[in-house]
């Protein structure tokens, strides 16, 4: 008997090789920790749905959106989606194909800013 992960990591897989022309571009700058040293992977299996990217150290999932996600159910699956998502810790940014096209590297920028921790206040003197 194949053990119960099984089914998750074939639907990767098919999921990774079918991947859209935006998604494939994406991935170009995400791979290989290509983007600030950060470590993502493709399809990943969370909460019984499938996250385009993560980033798992920070808990950041990039969703690619093309033509779909337009309809009444389109949507509301989307929101069950992500309400199981963040409940599991996750935060989510969305692009359309669109932005990924003709704005690759303001995604990529949104994506780190994301990514990066923000800085500490400055403690004022006689604080802290």
């Amino acid at each position: 008997m194949r053990d119960p992960d099984h089914f998750e990591r074939t639907r990767s897989r098919d999921l990774r090789a079918a991947q859209t022309s935006a998604e494939a571009l994406l991935w170009g700058k995400l791979r290989g920790r290509r983007l600030g040293g950060y470590k993502f992977v493709r399809q990943e299996p969370i909460q019984g749905f499938y996250a385009d990217f993560v980033c798992r150290e920070h808990k950041l999932i990039i969703e690619v959106d093309g033509a779909t996600h337009s309809t009444a159910e389109e949507l509301a699956h989307d929101s069950r989606r992500e309400q199981a998502l963040r409940e599991a810790g996750f935060r989510i940014l969305r692009f359309q194909n669109n932005e990924i096209f003709h704005n690759i590297d303001g995604v990529c920028d949104t994506i780190l800013d994301a990514l990066v921790p923000s800085s500490p206040l400055p403690v004022k003197r006689g604080e802290g």
